[in-house]
């Protein structure tokens, strides 16, 4: 007895060294909530109606709902305070906002695309990542403007404070890479790359008791064109010991919890002693629950997991562990959940449904992995298209090689695919039935085939499938907020000389000239690049696609295989048959990508619709 009493001793003295040491409390990730610091409020990012939500968690009761902007990501708290940081993806900016009143403090700006927020315990900097250009900007919360900018690489969006806030983790949205920069220096410390079919990591969180982190990704395997080898679901563990033996583990999620297939996991969160870890899965709804284990093997182990809503996008454990948050973020609410047994404390509604019926139950099927949409749960339209989003791949698709395309814009520019194979985005109920989706489909009876009679109207929800799918509008190119520069104005007018012919295919305000047409009339060029693949089965003709938005979608062309915006009219357009560009000097060149770089610099949509280009 007395050995097991002194061993007692002996582990709480050796628990509460860590905590002093600053260890176990390791510091804030990156999340679209967060739970402030004394444990009494929660704060809530809501996407689509682009406002923050205060909740009181003594009441569970909404305090204040405040606009902050386009499209709000992530979180957090400012320090120990009420403050809350709120990174506006849409209008390139950080807002403040004050949580007991819910006031507007201001806002800080940034280049462009802020994903990811965190804040020091003492509240006096503000880190966020900005998914494009792929940055870390250190911001001076008081004074409210950036005094540092740390290039992290491309498309970066996963954030966490290391332990005594020494280093920062940050993920790469398109390849799960995970990078370590020393806060005092901003140089790279470290790194852990994922393998190369690892994809879509948006968020990383820190044990604060080992030396690991925990980031949700999913695998996609792009020579695989079917349901039951394409997506899998991935929690990954990277080491953060030094030494030779550092090793990343990957643990799949499709055999995690008992051998239950699930879906898009979105973000994981870690309780205060990094004891228990959750993760939520977007296109499955649900949320596992594991106990974090000392092995280095298999890190963590299944314990249960739940139904919590449609499309969860976080969660985040309470100060003192007695409840775990989950927003569902279709739903519009927050589950607050015991985490003892997973049962249902309360459910908060943080905002009223902005979108219509047709259109919100379109993006419930859009990220639906199951039935009637898909048949083995792995997959949904958004493992590929996240948000409208491209997912940064090439497919090896039964037709050919296919890079993954943005919707922005897609419904001023039908018919879509880069084989224009579709003249409706009803058509894709061919998708949704086949190998790849394997679902029982949205249309009762026949399928018309594609470019054939119209697929519209022979089903409610196909149709509000398609409406949600042609939301996705085009956001102006942070190349241009200032205009075009000399730079730029010298590549325009390459791009519209007679000599070049960029603009003979990429005309109007949308820069394309697919737009909706009769099937007879529909437009495909043949501009060379078709022939490099030898499993080309539908070019070599294909599709003009936008050029809005070019900026931040390669590789680019069809196969993906331009990975810069000059390789385009140089390496892969050899005898100039997309666009005259072998006279240009190297210096010419630059300029036209410059100007490529800036579209949109205006409002295209209203271009278009108001000179009746559409």
């Amino acid at each position: 007895m007395y050995l097991m009493n002194l061993l007692r001793v002996t582990l709480l003295l050796v628990s509460l060294t860590v905590c002093l040491s600053g260890v176990a409390f390791a510091g804030p990730s990156n999340s679209l909530m967060d739970i402030s610091m004394d444990g009494k409020l929660l704060a809530c990012s809501n996407r689509d109606s682009g406002t923050v939500t205060i909740v009181s968690l003594s009441s569970h009761k909404v305090l204040h709902e405040v606009k902050v902007g386009g499209h709000p990501e992530g979180v957090s708290f400012v320090g120990s305070s009420h403050d809350v940081a709120v990174a506006v993806y849409d209008d390139d900016q950080v807002v403040l906002v004050q949580g007991d009143s819910g006031e507007k403090l201001g806002a800080v700006e940034v280049f462009d695309e802020p994903y990811g927020v965190v804040s020091t315990a003492d509240g006096s900097r503000l880190y966020a990542t900005l998914d494009y250009p792929g940055q870390i900007v250190e911001i001076d919360s008081a004074a409210r403007k950036v005094i540092r900018t740390i290039d992290s690489g491309p498309f970066s969006r996963g954030l966490a404070l290391g332990p005594k806030e020494k280093q920062l983790y940050v993920t790469e949205f398109y390849t799960s890479t995970v990078r370590a920069f020393d806060i005092s220096s901003g140089k790279p410390a470290d790194e852990w790359a994922g393998s190369s079919t690892d994809n879509l990591a948006r968020q990383i969180v820190v044990n604060p008791r080992r030396p690991k982190l925990y980031l949700a990704h999913i695998r996609s395997r792009i020579k695989e064109a079917h349901g039951t080898g394409s997506i899998f679901p991935y929690v990954a563990v990277p080491d953060t010991r030094p030494g030779e033996d550092r090793r990343r583990r990957r643990i799949p999620m499709d055999t995690f919890g008992q051998g239950r297939i699930t879906a898009n996991p979105w973000e994981v969160g870690i309780n205060r002693d990094g004891t228990h870890l959750y993760i939520v899965f977007a296109s499955t709804n649900e949320l596992f629950a594991a106990d974090v284990v000392d092995d280095d093997y298999r890190e963590i182990v299944y314990r249960q997991h739940i139904i919590a809503g449609n499309n969860p996008r976080a969660v985040r454990v309470a100060p003192d562990d007695q409840t775990v948050y989950v927003y569902n973020a279709l739903d519009f609410q927050v589950l607050a959940l015991r985490t003892s047994d997973l049962s249902e404390v309360a459910r908060i509604d943080v905002t009223p449904n902005p979108l219509t019926p047709e259109v919100h139950r379109g993006k419930v099927l859009f990220y639906s992995a199951l039935q009637p949409m898909v048949g083995r749960r792995w997959i949904s339209c958004s493992s590929c298209h996240p948000d409208g989003q491209p997912d940064g791949r090439t497919w090896t698709n039964p037709e050919g090689l296919r890079n993954t395309q943005s919707f922005a814009g897609m419904a001023h520019t039908h018919p879509v695919h880069w084989s224009a194979d579709r003249d409706e985005v009803q058509d894709f109920e061919h998708t949704v039935r086949g190998p790849l989706m394997q679902g029982q489909g949205l249309i009762r009876g026949a399928v018309n085939p594609a470019l054939g009679k119209p697929n519209a109207g022979l089903s409610k929800d196909l149709d509000a499938l398609a409406a949600y799918s042609n939301t996705h509008e085009f956001t102006l190119s942070p190349h241009a907020k200032g205009g075009l520069n000399d730079s730029a104005e010298r590549g325009r007018t390459i791009f519209f000389s007679e000599k070049t012919k960029c603009a003979t295919c990429h005309s109007g305000p949308l820069m394309t000239d697919s737009k909706p047409r009769p099937v007879d009339e529909i437009l495909r060029h043949d501009v060379g690049t078709g022939e490099i693949d030898p499993g080309e089965k539908m070019g070599p003709a294909y599709d003009t696609p936008t050029l809005l938005g070019l900026y931040r979608t390669g590789p680019w062309l069809h196969h993906g295989m331009a990975t810069t915006l000059q390789e385009v009219f140089t390496k892969f357009n050899p005898d100039d048959r997309h666009g005259v560009t072998s006279h240009l000097s190297e210096k010419e060149i630059d300029d036209l990508v410059e100007f490529l770089k800036a579209l949109p610099y205006e409002q295209p949509v209203l271009s278009a619709a108001a000179s009746g280009s559409e």
